[in-house]
Order: C-alpha cells, then sequence, then structure tokens
C-alpha cells in the first residue's frame, strides 16, 4: 500500500517533491544501528519461540544479516492466542472504557512520535526504502492513524430503533474479541497501525505476525505499548513464516477474526484456515493492478509527476500502484518521452544517502520475481525504453524500468509486478478506456487525470475500484476508507468503515 500525503491539485502543476533524510542531514549512518528486540512478544514479556529456533532478517541493501529472530510456529501462537484470549475475558482490557483505551493509543502515538528516528533507521534498515521516506512519510502518517482511532475509542455505539409494540429495541456494537492480524512487509510500520487502530480502539486483542522479511519495528513498537501501559496480553507479536505461524493463526478454534494484507493467492489461503476452522471474521486487503488514466485535457506535467511517483514510490511496492498507465492518444508520444527521461535521472542506491530516491526491493526472491517479470515483458514483444537490469551487484537494486507497446493479454499488464515496472498504453476514447481498466480480477485503485469535471465524474462512477483519485494519486488519510473490490480483498481499512469489521452488532429487546 502506499501512503503518502503528497498531492496535485486539479489545474496546477504538482510538484512532488522529496524530502531530505530528517530536516538536517544528507546521509543518516546505517552502520550503528542496533536492533533492540529479537525474540516474539507474548503476555507482556519478551520470550524464545517454544522450539528454540530462529531466523535471519537481512539488509535488503547489502544483503547481510542484520540478527536472528525468534521463529514462532504453532506452539507459539497457541501461547499468544491464549495471553491475548485471558486479557480479553478477564484482564482490566475487558473492563476498561472508552476514553480510558483512548488516552492509551494516544499515549502509543506520542512513543512512537518520540521515538521516530529510531524507528525510521529500522524500518529502512530491515525493509530497504528510503530513510527520507519512513521518516518522513511512514512514521508521520503511523502516528495520525493511532491518534485518530484514539478519538474512535470512546464513540463505538450503537442505535435505538423504534419498533412495532411496547418494547425498547437498541443495538449495542462490542469487540469481537482475539483477533488475529496477518502484514506485509512493504509499510511495516504503518500496516501495524492500520491494524492494530481499529481493533484496539473498539476494545479487542490482538496477536500480529509481522512480514518474516520485515519483524524488528513490530517487536520494538509492542515494548512501547507496553511501556505506555497497555495491560500484558492485549497486544501480541509472533514472527515468523507464513505456512506455520500464518497459517496456525488463521486456523486457529480461539482466534474471532483474522484480518490480512498481502498478495491475494496468500489471501485466499487465509479465507480458506478461516472458514475451515471456526468461521472466524475475515477482512482481506489484497493485491491490485490499478488503471491510471491520462486523458489529453488534463495538466500533462502534473499528471506525469503524479503518474512517475504512483508507480515507483516505494520501489514499486505498493498494492495500489498505478502500473497500467494509460494516455491518451494525441498526447502519448510527449507523455512517454517525457515520463521516459525522468525515469532515467531516476537515483537508485543507498536508502540512508538522501541523495538516492529508489532503494532496494525487499529481498532476493521479490529481485528475482521482478526481473523475471521484466523478461516476460521482452519475451512477449513488449518494447522496452529504459531500464531492465540489476542495479550493482550487492543488495536488492532494480532499476527504473519502462515499457511500451504492451498487448493487454501480456502478463506485465495483467499481474501484479510489485516492483519499479512501468507499462504506457495508448487509448482513444472514455468508453474503450472504461471497459480496458475494468478488464481485470483486481479492483483495488485507479486514477483519472482530466480538468473536466463531467468525464472525471463519469470515469470515477464507472471504474470498478474501491479508490478512484482524480488529479492526484496516493493521497491516503485516517479518515478515508481502503480496500478493494473484485479480488482486491473484502471489508475497508480506516475511517470510520474500519471499525465494522472489529465489532459485533448485539439487538437488545426489552418488553416494556
Amino acid at each position: 500500500m502506499a501512503a503518502t500525503k503528497t498531492q496535485a491539485k486539479a489545474g496546477n502543476s504538482a510538484k512532488l517533491t522529496r524530502p531530505v533524510a530528517n530536516g538536517k542531514h544528507a546521509k543518516v549512518s546505517s552502520g550503528a544501528i542496533s536492533v533492540p528486540y529479537q525474540k516474539m512478544f507474548i503476555g507482556g514479556r519478551f520470550v524464545d519461540s517454544v522450539s528454540g529456533k530462529t531466523f535471519e532478517t537481512l539488509n535488503p541493501a547489502t544483503g547481510n544479516v542484520i540478527c536472528q529472530v525468534a521463529e514462532g510456529d504453532k506452539a507459539d501462537i497457541d501461547l499468544a492466542v491464549k495471553a491475548a484470549r485471558k486479557a480479553f475475558e478477564s484482564g482490566p482490557w475487558s473492563k476498561m472504557h472508552g476514553p480510558d483505551r483512548a488516552r492509551l493509543l494516544n499515549k502509543l502515538a506520542d512513543a512512537i512520535e518520540a521515538n521516530r528516528e529510531e524507528l525510521a533507521k529500522l524500518e529502512s534498515l530491515d525493509n530497504g526504502k528510503p530513510y527520507s521516506d519512513s521518516f518522513n512519510i511512514d512514521l508521520p502518517l503511523t502516528v495520525k492513524c493511532f491518534r485518530y482511532f484514539a478519538g474512535w475509542a470512546d464513540k463505538v455505539m450503537g442505535k435505538t430503533i423504534p419498533i412495532e409494540g411496547d418494547f425498547l429495541c437498541y443495538t449495542r456494537h462490542e469487540p469481537i474479541g482475539v483477533v488475529g492480524q496477518i502484514i506485509p512487509w512493504n509499510f511495516p510500520i504503518l500496516m501495524l497501525a492500520w491494524k492494530w487502530g481499529p481493533a484496539l480502539a473498539c476494545g479487542n486483542t490482538v496477536v500480529l505476525k509481522p512480514a518474516e522479511q520485515t519483524p524488528i519495528t513490530a517487536l520494538r513498537i509492542a515494548k512501547l505499548a507496553h511501556e505506555v501501559g497497555f495491560p500484558a496480553g492485549v497486544i501480541n507479536v509472533v514472527p515468523g513464516y507464513g505456512p506455520t505461524a500464518g497459517a496456525a493463526l488463521s486456523s486457529h478454534m480461539d482466534v474471532d477474526k483474522i484480518g490480512f494484507t498481502g498478495e491475494t493467492t496468500t489471501g485466499k489461503l487465509v479465507m480458506t484456515a478461516a472458514a475451515q476452522s471456526n468461521l472466524k471474521r475475515v477482512s482481506l486487503e489484497l493485491g491490485g493492478k490499478s488503471p491510471n488514466i491520462v486523458f489529453a485535457d488534463a495538466d500533462i506535467d502534473a499528471a506525469i509527476e503524479g503518474a512517475y511517483f504512483g508507480l515507483f514510490f516505494n520501489q514499486g511496492q505498493c498494492c495500489v500502484a498505478g502500473s497500467r498507465l494509460y494516455v491518451e492518444e494525441s498526447i502519448y508520444d510527449e507523455f512517454v518521452k517525457k515520463m521516459t527521461a525522468k525515469a532515467k535521472s531516476r537515483k537508485v542506491g543507498d536508502p540512508f544517502d538522501a541523495a538516492f530516491e529508489q532503494g532496494p526491493q525487499v529481498s532476493q526472491e521479490q529481485m528475482d520475481k521482478v526481473l523475471g517479470y521484466i523478461d516476460s515483458g521482452k519475451k512477449e514483444g513488449a518494447k522496452m525504453l529504459t531500464g531492465g537490469g540489476r542495479v550493482g551487484s550487492n543488495g536488492y537494486f532494480v532499476e527504473p524500468t519502462i515499457f511500451v507497446d504492451v498487448k493487454e493479454e501480456m502478463k506485465i499488464a495483467r499481474e501484479e509486478i510489485f516492483g519499479p515496472v512501468m507499462s504506457i498504453m495508448k487509448f482513444k476514447h472514455m468508453d474503450e478506456i472504461i471497459e480496458r481498466a475494468n478488464k481485470t480480477m483486481f479492483g483495488l485503485a485507479a486514477a483519472v487525470w482530466t480538468k473536466d469535471v463531467k468525464k472525471a465524474l463519469r470515469m470515477s462512477n464507472a471504474l470498478k475500484a474501491g479508490t478512484v483519485w482524480v488529479n492526484c494519486y496516493d493521497v491516503f488519510d485516517a479518515a478515508a476508507p481502503f480496500g478493494g473490490f473484485k479480488m482486491s480483498g473484502i471489508g475497508r481499512e480506516m475511517g470510520e468503515y474500519a471499525l465494522t469489521q472489529y465489532t459485533e452488532v448485539k439487538t437488545v429487546i426489552v418488553a416494556m
């Protein structure tokens, strides 16, 4: 998921500038970053795995081992679920009122903000994203997310409903119970906030499995939550692999709800496991292949800036990445020329050096996957204008890549690449592009660039996507719901809509 407030306003030329490292230094030292917590966090304590096993987490900029992290599996998930159940049923959490939960969420936001530099360093070390992005985008949005849901903690309420007869009828919105949450590696801290924020505001307890590629910031934030006063067992973090820890969490009979963010194939496995166990509630935020549509009457410079950011931000590792870029025929050649020049000038390198805009892909596996898609594009007849290769021999860096002459049936136009690979295609008229844009199994996001209000509204209504940006891209806010149509997911993250994923509605009828 991309996550930034950068915005291009209609009728104006957008300037999507990159922030410097932290407002003071052009380069941040990564050599002395210590990883304070490497064990799993269960019941308010850091503990070793039951098996004693650990796994390596790597620095994707170098391929070197950062540290060994405790590897959880079914036995550890069992312990975490028991701790969460105890905290929910009999601990102080079950007796805590909304204003008190709000106070704790705000205190956690304050603690994250106070430790912003350390967390940003850990995030970039483990994930590979530029430190400037971690510090100036991911961490502020994380703090805002927790503060937003802190504001909801004392406003989770039902309705009084007039019904026939002499009865009082009202509804209660009650916490579901123990919530299992599985998050991806592309925005580790922010995805944690998207999951914890509404779940905790509603009074649930959580067991989180972070991505095995990026476990260390979740463990650090768990410690911060404990320090600010969250009762033992309310928050539990079990690092591990999907087929073991993730599968155990999804199928656990004492987990009441599972929330998953990741790719669609794994989402199906999570949903199947939930259905075959105890029919636990499920919400899924899955993949995308977002169409980004530029009409000839758009502000071309703003559209180029927005499309560039919308694809290459976070090394292209965004579920909403605008990887299907459609440009109206009359401006296509000019647009391609400018976009290619911009991509060629993009600087790839050390994520702790603000001179570089793009860091590495998160892992060897992801780099190889992206390079495989590039090879398939060339083999299927697309024309590559720039990029296409690995940068250097250390770390997992991939060149910004642009294809033209792309056909809808090609693999690079159909499947989610999750890397810095852009396909630019031309179109002639509105009806044609609506059909082409919607001809996909995904429906997470889309964008339209035009100065014509009627055209913008018609396109926004016609596009089958959970979010449609008009004359902007990657604009997120904690108050705005986010999620997908079709195979891009079930349910919504963020905003008031997120609360419905973490409460059960109870109807009470009293004879008068």
